[in-house]
């Protein structure tokens, strides 16, 4: 059996980030986003923003980066790649001029062909229909909607007026909402024409100069509205999924919705199952801005970009989840335990393939530096870490779990911590200016385990590694038993003092599951709700399950403590029915359905 656990293991690129707001400032972080997953020619392709290359997989859990051509817009945001019979057709974002295509019957060897484009965008994806004709959608802001349009299969040329189709409502539509948890309702239209009317006044540039396209960008800057962006299209039973991305990729609540249509263009009306990707607790929240697509078993899957967000808004990752269509042509995904280790086989709710067993548990280190302590490590969220206080070797981190458990895998996350380096590279100019390092780093660690503390076997050695991998899976699938696990001999890109943001250990305990949690949950207004869980000393952790009907609680909020949650993500006049789930070392416990009243 093969194993995976988001995010995608795979070498992020680091970023020298050059915004003119900082004066001359870099932000550094690493960051890959915005996916589109493909099957071509037997292999899986993952094409994703800022990583200068593509992920090639023959089984969707063994990832490879291989370099793209220098030709292709490797600088911009959102790459969006579609098979279209024997060719792989590749475009990404650009506002600022013409966005061209290129084309290649070849992915990694080339040559790619290239295509003059005719007008800029921002998140593109193409759709072909079964009858061949083409289908282009576009559209990240604020502001404006996300648009569509036919185009020439053969020029890639727009046929006939572009139409106006998925416009955000936050009103009613509350996983539209900006802010952690969806916490924040956007200004009245009387407030946002108020700021506006008040920037134009001081502006040096009358109004009636601004350009038709720049008004509304500027009104979406007063209006605390989501952006609603990333765009992908795909066909079930006749029907048109039109899945597109919201509120922001800095939030935890960062998703996928989608609206379903008889056509290509539409019109499309909000489906029953939304958000469809929406993962806002856990170690790594976030799973929006994605792509849908079948694998050579006919299986379903669905991948998009996770949250981190602390060296930058856009310090981001690339998940990978089970989706699918129920009976009723409902598009969902499954989230529930989205960052712990999964069986790459099975049906789309199947469970964990093991439970998390470090959470909370004690931790030590030979140092730390203040505000990053070792138990950072074990709090399940990577927004915090352990920051040793120098980069020597000698640095080590280590947990005990309290007792001897079957351990089967392993996940060593590193962090960066507010680098401040010189930028080894020349800033590419633009709205996005920045530097990508794409030199050969290499992250090293030694792992070891023990049951007793004192006798020592070694786990995994990467030492001599080759690769840098911030998000390594260790995999064991016989087990072993160990107490306590320990991480030495660690050395990271830069020279920097190691940080890990989770030493997260996964295995099976030899007790009981949980007892069924007990829990309220109301109605707090049309886009929220309240579930208060009440103490449960058996638990580690609850989920938060909540859908249309008891059959289809296709949504999951992962919580650790047993406090009042508030969940923003409803939409009005929808009915739902909410459910808790509770689970420890041992194994997870349903708890009762009821109906959110």
């Amino acid at each position: 059996m093969k194993y995976y656990c988001n995010p995608i293991n795979v070498n992020y690129r680091y970023q020298f980030n050059a915004d003119p707001r900082l004066h001359g400032k870099l932000q550094i972080c690493r960051e890959a986003a915005d996916p589109s997953l493909i099957r071509f020619q037997g292999r899986y392709y993952i094409f994703a923003s800022m990583t200068l290359g593509v992920w090639v997989s023959d089984d969707l859990v063994n990832w490879e980066n291989h370099r793209l051509p220098e030709e292709l817009p490797l600088y911009d945001y959102a790459p969006d790649v579609r098979v279209l019979g024997e060719w792989v057709y590749f475009c990404a974002s650009n506002r600022e001029h013409n966005c061209d295509r290129w084309r290649t019957k070849n992915i990694l060897n080339g040559p790619y062909e290239k295509i003059e484009g005719s007008f800029p965008y921002w998140d593109p994806n193409l759709f072909v229909d079964d009858d061949g004709r083409v289908y282009f959608y576009w559209g990240c802001s604020n502001a404006t909607p996300i648009y569509g349009v036919e185009l020439d299969p053969k020029t890639m040329q727009p046929i006939g007026e572009k139409k106006e189709l998925v416009f955000g409502d936050p009103y009613s539509i509350g996983y539209e909402r900006i802010g952690e948890d969806n916490s924040t309702l956007p200004a009245s239209e009387e407030v946002v024409e108020a700021k506006y009317r008040a920037f134009v006044k001081n502006s040096p540039v009358p109004e009636k100069m601004l350009p038709p396209d720049v008004k509304p960008l500027i009104r979406g800057m007063f209006s605390d509205r989501p952006y609603i962006e990333g765009a992908w299209m795909d066909k079930h039973n006749g029907k048109y999924y039109l899945q597109y991305a919201c509120p922001g990729a800095q939030y935890n609540t960062y998703s996928d919705g989608v609206y379903v249509g008889e056509s290509p263009l539409g019109p499309f009306r909000l489906a029953a199952n939304n958000p469809y990707s929406y993962k806002p607790g856990g170690f790594l929240p976030g799973a929006g801005h994605g792509s849908t697509m079948q694998d050579a078993q006919g299986a379903f899957w669905h991948t998009s970009t996770m949250r981190i967000s602390v060296n930058h808004d856009f310090e981001r990752r690339v998940g990978l989840w089970p989706a699918g269509f129920d009976g009723d042509g409902e598009l969902y995904c499954n989230q529930r335990y989205g960052d712990w280790p999964m069986a790459a086989q099975g049906g789309p709710w199947r469970d964990p393939a093991w439970m998390l067993l470090s959470v909370h548990k004690t931790a030590s280190a030979s140092s730390f530096l203040p505000g990053h302590e070792p138990e950072k490590a074990v709090e399940e969220n990577v927004q915090t870490w352990w920051r040793a206080a120098s980069n020597s070797p000698d640095e080590w981190l280590q947990v005990d779990l309290g007792k001897v458990f079957d351990v089967h895998a392993v996940q060593v996350n590193f962090a960066d911590d507010m680098l401040d380096i010189p930028c080894p590279g020349e800033i590419r100019p633009g709205s996005q200016a920045r530097y990508i390092d794409e030199h050969d780093h290499v992250t090293g660690w030694k792992l070891e385990g023990s049951e007793d503390g004192e006798d020592w076997f070694v786990i995994e050695d990467k030492t001599k590694a080759k690769t840098d991998l911030s998000h390594d899976l260790i995999v064991r699938e016989e087990g072993f038993a160990a107490r306590y696990l320990r991480l030495s001999s660690l050395a990271v890109p830069y020279e920097q003092n190691p940080c890990i943001s989770g030493l997260r250990v996964f295995g099976l305990g030899e007790g009981e599951a949980p007892s069924s949690p007990k829990f309220l949950a109301k109605r707090s207004g049309d886009l929220d709700m309240n579930v208060t869980i009440l103490k449960q000393p058996d638990a580690l952790g609850f989920n938060i399950l909540f859908g249309a009907s008891p059959e289809k609680l296709y949504h999951s909020h992962m919580v650790f403590e047993p406090d009042s949650r508030r969940v923003g993500a409803l939409i009005k006049g929808r009915e739902y029915y909410v459910r808790v789930d509770a689970f420890n070392e041992n194994g997870i416990t349903e708890g009762s359905c009821i109906k959110l009243e």
